[in-house]
């Protein structure tokens, strides 16, 4: 069995409304994530993989280099892994079938066109507080890997 080429995976905004606009027609069930994804770890595989066991497609969503600097958690120095490269490794997932890039502060203007089925986020987040929840027909909230953190990685190699 070959795999989908990674490069292909990774989709503009237009691309991607296309592809879901076939996975509608074919009653796919549509999971859409997101987040920053700086240092790729065992958290955000074991998140990524119980996502896309919620449904056929999972289709994740990636802070831009800005956005992510913007939402200032991480510091002046973040994110470390530019977007193109942060996008083509989570593409590498199996369990991932799209990765597109958002360049706002939260994913809410992609999920009002997107309209994802399920939309996932780390329980470290209140359902109440997960943007563009309103666009999607259910939240699901999964728990995180203790110990594992992009950050707590990165103060170790300090």
């Amino acid at each position: 069995m070959r795999l989908k080429p990674t490069n292909a995976k990774v989709v503009g905004r237009a691309r991607l409304m296309r592809l879901r606009a076939s996975w509608k027609r074919r009653r796919k069930t549509v999971v859409f994530t997101n987040g920053v994804y700086d240092i790729l770890h065992p958290g955000h595989v074991s998140l990524l993989e119980k996502a896309g066991n919620l449904g056929h497609v999972l289709i994740v969503g990636v802070n831009s280099d800005a956005s992510a600097r913007r939402l200032g958690k991480s510091g002046p120095k973040r994110p470390v892994n530019a977007l193109k490269d942060r996008m083509r490794v989570l593409a590498a997932l199996e369990c991932v079938d799209a990765v597109s890039a958002f360049s706002e502060d939260t994913p809410e203007t992609l999920l009002a066109r997107l309209r994802p089925d399920v939309l996932v986020k780390g329980a470290d987040y209140k359902v109440e507080d997960v943007a563009g929840r309103a666009f999607a027909k259910r939240t699901v909230l999964i728990p995180l890997k203790k110990g594992y953190s992009t950050t707590h990685i990165l103060k170790r190699i300090d």
